[in-house]
């Protein structure tokens, strides 16, 4: 009589759940120091911070200008331009796909204009919390938006300084079309007269293209 085989439960499971963490990607907030005095105030929870995103090796993020198209960029993990990188956090983890979490951010984009962006009640990490939520179902640390909430108890008391965007776009953008056979999705270089034209990194600006779907990439020249 042949020798039978004991059928191991635990070496399937172990091998679905290492299998379903396989195609899982972590997400993780990258926090910035909007200023070099929060190495004091931070002390005193007065922190004052950017954040950003970090899903299938790209990071995204939203500020303001004055025109009503997308204000979500993307960059690369923890470089984003003006700000001074500060921690990583992960956050959890997201079972969806590249190509999936690619329309998802497209849609989220569509609502986060930059002329929408408000320092208390819709700022960048206002933008990073409600990723988070949908993307693992938990939000991020309070402390990153400590500011917005208590502006939103005393805005009176907050510097007019800090009442002006973190990030600004020009208006200046003529996304491409099928025509011009640049396919459906569309890059367009932002031309601003600067004295750093060689500054390190540029940000890209998610916009829902006019009347489709698509989305354009505007390049910023960081001021």
């Amino acid at each position: 009589m042949g020798e039978e085989k004991a059928f191991d439960s635990n070496f399937d499971v172990g091998n679905d759940v290492n299998n379903k963490r396989k195609e899982e990607t972590q997400v993780i907030l990258n926090v910035y120091d909007l200023t070099p005095l929060n190495q004091y105030s931070v002390w005193f929870g007065f922190g004052i911070f950017h954040s950003g995103i970090e899903v299938h090796g790209m990071e995204y993020g939203f500020g303001a200008h004055d025109f009503p198209i997308s204000g979500v960029f993307e960059v690369e993990p923890k470089s984003c331009p003006g700000f001074i990188y500060r921690c990583s956090i992960p956050l959890g983890r997201t079972e969806m796909p590249p190509s999936e979490f690619r329309t998802f951010i497209e849609s989220v984009a569509s609502e986060y204009h930059g002329d929408t962006y408000h320092l208390i009640s819709k700022n960048c990490n206002h933008f990073t919390d409600d990723m988070s939520w949908k993307l693992t179902g938990k939000g991020i640390p309070g402390w990153v938006n400590r500011l917005a909430r208590l502006g939103a108890l005393c805005s009176c008391l907050l510097p007019e300084s800090l009442q002006v965007s973190t990030v600004k776009q020009m208006p200046e953008y003529h996304p491409y079309t099928e025509d011009d056979g640049s396919g459906s999705m569309s890059t367009t270089t932002l031309q601003e007269p600067t004295e750093n034209d060689d500054a390190d990194q540029d940000k890209l600006l998610l916009s829902p293209s006019a009347g489709s779907g698509d989305v354009a990439f505007i390049k910023e020249v960081p001021r």
